[in-house]
């Protein structure tokens, strides 16, 4: 099994991976709170850690990856309100949407896949362990808080001490805590509130917040010590870092091993925000950009870097693996397995175990794909389809691919063909004029012609 160095965020370090158990990687990764569709920076974690996982299977890691689901919380109940529908008719509307969304993105399902409101039990059970160990109160309000102060490791994650976080204090105020860094593990429910957010404890009837469930079910789900955790950057304060917090404190054994946080999307260089005007769902790109543009697009730029979201990004992203299927048009792979020893696979996968470093990667697919153009070699397609194919790239048909686009010109593939036709005609009554005028038509439309031997013309989008 080859070397894996993975940038660990708790160590701020590249570090060797190693497992807790040889030959097994446990993965967990926060999923979405299911209120509304899906943005752009949900696609960059989607992808990202699709990306991860199927590269520990590629390496020959047997993978056991969790991707929750946050289906109760407090903006779940507002939105449900506002719509006038329940609060399971609205979070399986969006956990419907989710699923989409992420096939449209080449994502793979998870292999657990838990929700919130399944889990209530255990996550009663982590605060119950808690107590028992002197680390929570109940305050005035019924609200089950943690208490920050009595758990000696608290800023580890984010590399803050508690004064550190106290001056720069993000967290809302509430003057019922003991502090105010203290979290809530257990909401005490609301008269307003429909009863289907509510469930019954010995704190009372409530709700669980919002950090206390990923620790119950990744805990549930992979034991209370795993290897690898995930997530947005956004999350590591104070999301991460309460997470470490109460299920070290309830296990009383380090909780992850390894921290991994992708980094923000950014749109033209400013923070994304629908304050803003520059907030885009997945649903609104996929209807200008095909789907695998967009995870092209996502998965070139380092994984840890910020990623800048714009229209030239995202077509300079569409050149790009537009070149990559030309070069894989005109040349049939062998149908031979991967070859790892080939001098190309081996620059590729000593980049994907540096830290999952893609741009190295890619830059070795674009010299594949040179090669390929030189030699039309069958070894060389088959090399180039297969290592894209670990991060779920260049799998369709080429020509379906350059194919595929926008039609919002007006031309779709029954008019390019009546043109190219029209073309045909124009060239066998010596009228190149006609025909060179029906090319630039196209052209302009988008649409590019390629005359090919024996008077066969192919077509691809621009």
């Amino acid at each position: 099994m080859h070397s894996l160095n993975i940038y660990n965020t708790l160590a701020r370090a590249k570090q060797p991976f190693v497992p807790i158990e040889p030959g097994k990687v446990r993965m967990y990764v926060c999923g979405m709170t299911v209120y509304d569709y899906c943005h752009v920076g949900h696609a960059r974690a989607m992808v990202i850690f699709d990306m991860v996982q199927r590269w520990l299977r590629t390496i020959g890691y047997e993978v056991t990856y969790v991707q929750n689901i946050t289906d109760i919380d407090d903006k779940i109940i507002r939105r449900a309100a506002e719509n006038g529908e329940t609060i399971g008719a609205l979070t399986e509307r969006f956990i419907d949407a989710l699923h989409e969304d992420a096939a449209a993105l080449g994502v793979q399902r998870p292999d657990h896949e838990p929700r919130a409101t399944q889990y209530v039990p255990q996550m009663l059970n982590l605060i119950d362990k808690l107590e028992q160990n002197g680390l929570v109160y109940q305050a005035a309000d019924g609200d089950v808080n943690f208490s920050v102060r009595k758990f000696p490791g608290y800023g580890r994650l984010s590399g803050k001490s508690i004064e550190d976080l106290r001056a720069g204090e993000r967290v809302s105020t509430n003057e019922a805590k003991q502090d105010p860094l203290d979290f809530v593990l257990w909401k005490s429910a609301k008269a307003s509130e429909p009863d289907e957010s509510k469930w019954d404890s010995r704190w009372g009837r409530g709700r669980p917040g919002w950090h206390i469930e990923c620790s119950a079910m990744s805990c549930t789900l992979l034991g209370e010590h795993f290897d690898i955790h995930g997530g947005g950057a956004d999350l590591q304060f104070p999301h991460h870092e309460n997470e470490v917090a109460q299920s070290e404190g309830a296990s009383g054994k380090p909780f992850v091993n390894y921290w991994m946080h992708n980094g923000h999307v950014r749109v033209n260089d400013e923070k994304m925000s629908k304050s803003l005007g520059n907030f885009f769902t997945i649903r609104d790109v996929l209807k200008a950009y095909d789907s695998e543009v967009v995870r092209f697009f996502i998965l070139r730029a380092h994984y840890r870097s910020p990623l800048n979201y714009g229209e030239a990004h995202l077509d300079d992203a569409r050149h790009a693996l537009t070149r990559l299927y030309t070069a894989l048009k005109d040349a049939q792979a062998d149908g031979e397995p991967l070859d790892w020893n080939e001098a190309h696979a081996q620059r590729f996968r000593e980049a994907m175990c540096d830290d999952f470093n893609t741009p190295i990667a890619f830059s070795v697919l674009f010299d594949l794909a040179g090669e390929v153009n030189r030699t039309a070699s069958p070894a060389a397609a088959r090399q180039l389809k297969a290592l894209a194919g670990t991060l779920g790239l260049l799998q369709r048909d080429p020509h379906a691919f350059l194919q595929a686009g926008s039609t919002s010109d007006g031309l779709d593939a029954t008019q390019i063909e009546a043109g190219i036709a029209a073309r045909k005609a124009a060239k066998a009554e010596r009228n190149f004029a006609e025909a060179d005028r029906i090319r630039a038509e196209l052209l302009a439309a988008g649409v590019v012609l390629e005359d090919k031997p024996g008077g066969v013309t192919e077509w691809r989008r621009a």
